[in-house]
Order: structure tokens, then C-alpha cells, then sequence
């Protein structure tokens, strides 16, 4: 069993990957291939993929019965201890900067962080918005 996963792709590598895989939902293609055309398919996928991101699940001998392929993504495969773990390589966008101050809102009591605070992942999804949406980034 195979599952892919393409964010942000040029829509002929979805097009491509319908030869031998089922898109159940946008982006997402499940199927039973052999290990010859699924390692075909993700050399086709890390060759077409551009700036977009690709996440392959495939089953395996062991005792996980699973293994990950990682292109572009935040979350990468680490071994520990014989099991498989994703580990994700940046912090999200919830996680303000430790040194933050943060002050009270003036119309209620919660707190709300201050213009020092800084997010992660705001410039690293820079990457995946289309040339004309640039005049977005500096109206914020």
C-alpha cells in the first residue's frame, strides 16, 4: 500500500501520478504499486514537484510495517530506536519568540501578544505564495 500526499504541485505530477495511484481528495493518492514504480514515481515526484512539498507512506517488512519518503516538507523521517519518527523542523505559528513581552489588551483582559513577538513560520510560507502576492506582505 502507498499513500502520497502533494501540496503546491504543478497539476500535470497530480495528472502523472493518476496512471497508477487513486487521488481520493486533492493532492492525496493511495494504491498498491510495486517497489520498481513506486521508487520510479518518487523520482518523478522529487524531479516535478518545483517548490511544492511531497510526503510518501509505504509499507514495508518491519516491525513499524511502514516507511516515509520526505520532499520540501517541515517534518523529516529520525530514526530512534528502530521506529520511525517525524520530527518537525520548524516551530509553529502559535509559538511566540520566549523573550516576548506581552501587555494587556485595552478592550479585555486577555492578553494578547505585543508587535515584538516574532512568527516562525510567517516567512516560511513565503515560499509557497504565488509572485503577485508579495503586495500582501506589506500591508501586514
Amino acid at each position: 500500500m502507498i499513500v502520497v500526499v502533494l501540496t503546491a504541485v504543478p497539476p500535470g505530477l497530480r495528472g502523472h501520478l493518476t496512471r497508477w495511484l487513486l487521488e481520493i481528495s486533492p493532492g492525496v493518492f493511495v494504491g498498491h504499486v510495486s517497489r520498481r514504480v513506486r521508487e520510479h514515481m518518487w523520482e518523478r515526484i522529487v524531479e516535478y514537484v518545483s517548490e511544492g512539498r511531497a510526503l510518501m507512506v509505504h509499507s514495508v517488512r518491519g516491525e513499524q510495517r511502514l516507511a516515509f519518503e520526505v520532499h520540501g516538507h517541515d517534518w523529516t523521517p529520525v530514526d530512534f530506536d528502530g521506529i520511525t519518527l517525524m520530527r518537525r523542523t520548524t516551530v509553529p505559528d502559535y509559538v511566540p519568540v520566549a523573550t516576548a513581552p506581552m501587555r494587556k489588551s485595552d478592550a479585555s483582559s486577555a492578553s494578547v501578544p505585543s508587535d515584538d513577538v516574532v512568527w516562525k513560520r510567517r516567512n516560511a510560507r513565503r515560499k509557497f505564495r504565488k509572485k503577485g502576492d508579495s503586495d500582501l506582505d506589506e500591508k501586514e
